[in-house]
């Protein structure tokens, strides 16, 4: 981006024909009158409906807006790509600011906003390619940012595991235990084992996993390992077999039963469309 700080485009057209890709920019992608897209964000595939409005902060994350069964002529899309430094010795970091980082934070993995957050910064975002002078479009930038770091109902996409982000606990005990099957999610883990790191009963532990997490612990196990074999499926060209085993799966057939069940699709078909066509910009 050189000098500049903000890339928008606003467009109108009838298909979306852009390819899976990843960015070292952060993006803000705004899509209207698409219902029926599919879109894909690391291991995340969800069909959209009128409104869709993502924001996205991680460079590896691979995104993509496909044309699925959507069939508007008349569809718009807003992509804005920033590049703001959020580090701690940036102006970003300072107290005024703190909710727009945390948002910053949780869309390494894609975060997905709600209709009511969209329909709040509608306006601005309508507007934004047509201001002219690029102080006041950053200025008009920042405050959609803010008022969407403030909105409640935004959901993380991609799993941590699959975006290789650390996921940060305010339980001391939930810490070492998700740290524990990070480390561990090839071999078989036992509740009991768990139970014991976190100092409690099975029956305890099993509630309060749940209570601070909002899974359930098998849950929470099965999507970790998803997370890995999908960032796999990717990223090495190891059969599937070697990769469901090297994931924690006891056999193949029970690794490709779950992730069609979570996934919506066999891993061979997850790897062939992420394979189509990849780029990088």
């Amino acid at each position: 981006m050189g000098k500049d700080v903000l890339y928008i485009a606003d467009r109108r057209k009838k298909e979306f024909t852009y390819p899976i890709h990843n960015h070292e920019v952060y993006e803000l992608n705004f899509v209207e009158h698409a219902k029926g897209v599919r879109r894909i964000v690391g291991d995340s595939n969800e069909v959209i409906g009128e409104y869709d409005l993502v924001l996205i902060t991680s460079p590896d994350l691979e995104h993509v807006w496909e044309q699925n069964e959507c069939t508007s002529d008349d569809i718009r899309e807003i992509t804005i790509q920033f590049d703001i430094d959020i580090s701690e010795s940036g102006i970003f970091a300072r107290n005024p600011f703190n909710s727009m980082k945390q948002m910053m934070y949780e869309a390494r993995k894609g975060l997905c906003f709600p209709m009511d957050a969209i329909m709040h910064v509608y306006q601005q975002l309508d507007t934004l390619s047509s201001v002219k002078d690029g102080f006041y479009a950053f200025m008009q930038f920042l405050t959609i940012l803010y008022e969407l770091s403030r909105c409640d109902g935004a959901r993380t996409l991609a799993s941590s595991s699959y975006a290789k982000v650390e996921v940060s606990s305010d339980s001391r005990r939930i810490q070492k235990v998700k740290s524990y099957i990070s480390d561990h999610y090839k071999d078989e883990i036992r509740l009991p084992q768990l139970a014991d790191i976190a100092g409690m009963s099975p029956s305890s532990f099993s509630r309060f996993f749940k209570l601070h997490t909002g899974r359930n612990l098998s849950d929470y196990i099965i999507d970790l390992r998803l997370g890995y074999a999908s960032r796999q499926l990717v990223d090495s060209t190891d059969s599937i077999a070697e990769i469901g085993y090297g994931c924690g799966f006891n056999n193949l057939s029970n690794f490709n039963r779950i992730f069609r069940k979570r996934k919506g699709c066999s891993p061979s078909e997850f790897r062939e469309n992420y394979h189509k066509t990849r780029i990088i910009v």
